[in-house]
């Protein structure tokens, strides 16, 4: 096939098949709900249907399909927003107070990495104990840090479909970078995974 012929979508019915895990994986990591998750990878295949008459191929269709997921995610944190309480502020400044002395500077001392960060995010086990340190996350945390950090949603942008202020995406992202870097510390760095 010549590269400038747009790729053709495959069988719908090959669908989920093809690409149902990678949906639902995407999925989750942004929702952090199974039941939410399945029901947007579902909207997500049922959107494709309807449109793909408007399918021009400059992409493949995998990436087709995760374009579409991102926009009912983006739907879901959107409807969410209203019907959703924020995060218990007491429990969020014990977290800090834990980990921060009153100038801010860290109370534990961190390990030191033996490894490369490029080579550590290359290794499957690393991408596994994130997750995991992720789902420890307040949920409106890891909303947003998975948002801003790994799908590289403009701040403003997170800001809406959260219905927060850049003042609290702030907070709440030096929260999640805090909790995350103790997770990996705990999970990762003493537990030998950045060994050779």
């Amino acid at each position: 096939m010549n590269s400038s012929q747009p790729e053709p979508l495959s069988d719908p019915e090959q669908w989920v098949d093809l690409h149902g895990d990678a949906l639902y994986r995407f999925a989750l990591l942004r929702v952090r709900d199974v039941h939410i998750a399945e029901e947007l990878v579902q909207e997500t295949f049922c959107a494709a249907l309807e449109a793909k008459k408007s399918y021009s191929g400059r992409s493949s269709e995998r990436t087709w399909l995760i374009g579409i997921l991102k926009h009912k995610t983006m739907d879901h944190f959107r409807r969410s927003t209203r019907e959703r309480p924020h995060d218990d502020p007491d429990l969020q400044d014990a977290i800090e107070e834990n980990y921060f002395d009153a100038k801010g500077r860290w109370k534990v001392q961190l390990g030191e990495w033996n490894e490369s960060p490029e080579k550590v995010l290359e290794r499957k086990e690393f991408w596994s104990v994130l997750h995991r340190c992720m789902d420890r996350l307040p949920s409106r945390i890891g909303q947003a840090f998975a948002l801003r950090e790994i799908d590289g949603t403009e701040g403003s942008e997170v800001c809406k479909m959260l219905g927060i202020s850049s003042t609290n995406l702030w907070v709440m992202m030096h929260r999640a970078r805090t909790q995350l870097r103790q997770c990996l510390e705990n999970n990762w760095f003493e537990a030998g995974g950045n060994q050779p």
